[in-house]
This record gives C-alpha cells, structure tokens and sequence, in this order.
C-alpha cells in the first residue's frame, strides 16, 4: 500500500512540477488543480497523492496557501453563509473530506474520485513527504495535552520528521499585539506547512485571516489533532468506506453532535437534491433545443 501510494505521489509530483511557472525552482511559483462547483463552495476533486505533491511543493519555496480539508459539516456551514463562503472560495484548495461529498461531486460533474481526502489521513501523507522532502512544520491547535500528545506521536511515527513548532491557542479571540506574535513565531520558525487543528469554521477563518501572513501552507486538518494524539478513535473501516464515519461520532458524542448531524445532512441531502434536478432539467432544455428542427424562413 505504501509503496503504491508513493509511487502515486511521484507522479503527483512530476504533475505538479509542470504546474509550475519558470523561473529557478525555489523561486517558481505552484499553480494548485482545478475547482468545481458544490453548492457554491469550490472544492479541488483531487486526490491523497496530488493533494501531498502540491502541498510539498508550495510549502518547499514558502509560499502562502490555504487547504482545507471540507466534510458535510463544513460545505453546509460555508455554503449557507455568503461571508465564510466567500472567503473559504480564496482558499487554494478544498478537498472532498468524508464520502457523501465525493459521492456529490461525482454525481454532479463526473469527476470519477476513487477516494475522499480526508484531514486525519492527509495530515499522516503530508508528514511522510514532509519528513522525505525536508520541509519542518508547526502545529497550530487544540489543547496543550493534546498538540504535546501530537508532536511526540508524529515525531515517533515520522523519524525525520522536524516539527518547527508547536502551540495550543487560547480559546478566545487573539488581541493584536498576540496575533502578531503568533505570525512571528511562525515565520521565523521556518516551517514551511502549518498544521491548523481549531475545529470548524474557526480553522478557516484563522487561515483566511492570516492568508497573506504566514509564510507557508497552512492546512486545516480539524479533528486530525484529536485522532492522532489519540484523544479521539478512528471508525472502523467499514464505515469510513460507506460513509458512515458521521455515525460512529455521533455515537461517541451524542450530546454535542446529535443536531449538529441531524441540521447538516439533511440540508446537505437537499442541496444535492436540487442540484441534481437542475442539472437535469438543464440537460432536458439543452438535448430538446438540439432536437428541434431548424426553421427556414421560407418567405425570405
């Protein structure tokens, strides 16, 4: 598997080194994949191994970019705000994190996606490249247990891995003067990719804030902070597969996701209901219109 997935990735990086403008290759810049459309919010149809390649090298030449890493949750909270919406839509890339958006964006533009690109596991591909490539990173998020848990179980995982540094923020707005020293301490790290685990929406935006600021990729990885710290337990495979790992959450947190779910999937269900049948009825007008036959003024 692993063998496969790099081999993968090899050629995700040679596409992503065509991506590239001239110039001497520190200095080019990476052009990130294209977007669609899902429900207003542009999501990258892309992969584990193109997400890695492109992620690594951005972060190689420091250049400031946002991915984030969009569930159902997620692409119904930014769709249904114009303001997270639109400022989400300046991220360089989203990806399809958890099954049912895949399944969307292959119903509504045939993308053809085998897999989602989920956070926790995108967080472990972009540590192993990190590590290969000498790219450091630093790690933006949860409590302090639990982002001390992190870099000791990345660092065990990842022997060359270099974490540049490593913080849990306070759970309250930065002031001014803490917000510049937080960019400092970044920036003079060196780390090229910043691993943000705030939770959604408060994740994004934090990098769309700090876009132009942070001298790197920040990639916003949410519960990935939990899973890897080993606070919080993965879904069986089976139901990650089916997507169904919304279930297995709701089991282990009813209390505090049980609306949540409830609220989300069901406007997520509609949405992609009524983009279907748009899309279908587009369709319809489109194939009667090319039927009709040609009419010849013959009077002319």
């Amino acid at each position: 598997m692993a063998s496969t997935l790099d081999t993968s990735i090899d050629g995700a990086r040679t596409s992503a080194a065509r991506r590239i403008e001239g110039g001497r290759a520190h200095d080019a810049h990476v052009h990130w994949p294209a977007k669609v459309d899902l429900f207003g919010v542009q999501v990258t149809p892309t992969t584990y191994a193109e997400a890695t390649a492109t992620i690594i090298a951005a972060a190689q030449r420091r250049q400031p970019s946002v991915v984030s890493c969009h569930a159902v949750h997620a692409i119904v909270t930014m769709s249904d705000n114009p303001v997270l919406r639109d400022q989400v839509n300046r991220f360089d890339m989203i990806t399809p994190d958890g099954q049912p958006v895949r399944w969307a964006i292959n119903s509504l533009h045939k993308s053809g996606l085998a897999d989602r690109v989920c956070g926790p596991q995108l967080t472990l591909e972009v540590c192993r490249q990190a590590a290969a490539s000498d790219v450091s990173i630093y790690l933006y998020g949860g409590s302090p247990s639990v982002v001390e848990k992190l870099k000791a179980n990345l660092e065990e995982q990842f022997p060359g891995l270099v974490i540049a540094g490593y913080e849990s923020p306070p759970f309250r707005p930065l002031t001014l003067s803490e917000d510049e020293a937080v960019v400092e301490r970044i920036n003079t790290s060196g780390a090229g990719i910043v691993l943000i685990g705030l939770g959604c929406p408060k994740q994004d935006i934090f990098a769309f804030e700090h876009r132009s600021r942070i001298q790197g990729v920040q990639l916003c990885v949410g519960a990935a902070f939990d899973m890897h710290a080993g606070v919080k337990s993965f879904a069986p495979a089976w139901m990650r597969k089916r997507g169904l790992e919304w279930l297995y959450r709701l089991m282990q947190e009813p209390r505090r996701l049980a609306r949540r779910y409830l609220s989300t999937n069901t406007i997520f269900l509609m949405k992609w209901g009524r983009a279907k049948l748009s899309r279908s009825a587009r369709r319809r007008a489109t194939d009667k219109s090319a039927s009709d036959p040609e009419i010849t003024d013959v009077g002319s």
